[in-house]
């Protein structure tokens, strides 16, 4: 992989640092009440746009408002992002649900299904 490559990773993990401490107790969003986990981090080759993958522990509803809360702090944390880690452009900030961890479950119980033996 290339250096700019590297720097890429450097740079999306020090994001997942950054947002994860904002979203610990900075963001005052009460729509952001729920438990907020950041699960990865996707950072444009060319360094312009960045996927936050999120995961949320609540109810269909409370999921729905918090991402709502997220993309309304997105601005902020755009902003805390250049001035914490002296970027000199502005990523645009984009918050996902990270939902794979409910869709293995539903593998696995897919799988558990199709592997019991039949009574007989």
């Amino acid at each position: 992989m290339s250096a700019g490559g590297h720097r890429v990773e450097r740079v999306a993990e020090e994001i997942r640092t950054e947002v994860s401490l904002m979203l610990a107790g900075e963001l005052k969003d009460p729509r952001l009440a729920v438990p907020v986990n950041v699960t990865e981090v996707r950072l444009r080759p060319d360094m312009r746009a960045v996927r936050v993958y999120v995961q949320l522990q609540a109810g269909k509803a409370e999921r729905e408002a918090a991402l709502a809360g997220l993309k309304a702090a997105s601005g902020y944390v755009r902003h805390e992002l250049v001035e914490r880690l002296r970027l000199r452009r502005a990523p645009e900030v984009l918050f996902a649900l990270d939902e794979s961890e409910e869709y293995g479950h539903h593998i696995d119980e897919l799988l558990q299904k199709v592997h019991r033996p039949a009574k007989s």
